[in-house]
């Protein structure tokens, strides 16, 4: 931590907290029992690999976005929604984003955007 003075006013300036890759992320999902991949089907349907389900955006929430941007290659940017379904189950969609998204078409966007947030601070969820 830092301390900067001014004439009158003092700034403290704290270090960044270390990023976290996506990789530590999922492994604490997994570490909780809550590593349930939600994956859009070829039939375009949400569907909850590990929880068999299929969903409908209203059946969602996302809870958390992450972002992570590779160090070099745009292709290693993705995004993680960690969502949570009627039942209170977790789970969460990944992909790449922007023109390096896996799916085609406009239908993982469209779900996506049919889904409410309410972003909520998941410090419990990753002690």
């Amino acid at each position: 931590m830092k301390a900067l003075f001014n004439k009158q006013t003092i700034f403290i300036m704290e270090q960044p907290a270390e990023m976290n890759t996506l990789s530590q992320i999922l492994e604490k999902l997994r570490q909780k029992g809550l590593d349930n991949e939600i994956k859009m089907t070829d039939h375009g349907k949400m569907q909850g690999v590990g929880l068999h389900k299929i969903y409908v955006p209203e059946d969602l929430t996302i809870i958390k976005t992450y972002r992570f941007e590779g160090d070099s290659d745009p292709a290693d940017n993705s995004v993680l929604y960690l969502l949570e379904d009627k039942e209170g189950q977790i789970g969460y969609i990944i992909d790449a984003y922007g023109m390096y998204s896996s799916h085609e078409g406009t239908g993982f966007d469209d779900f996506l955007k049919k889904i409410p947030t309410a972003d909520r601070d998941l410090q419990e969820l990753f002690k």
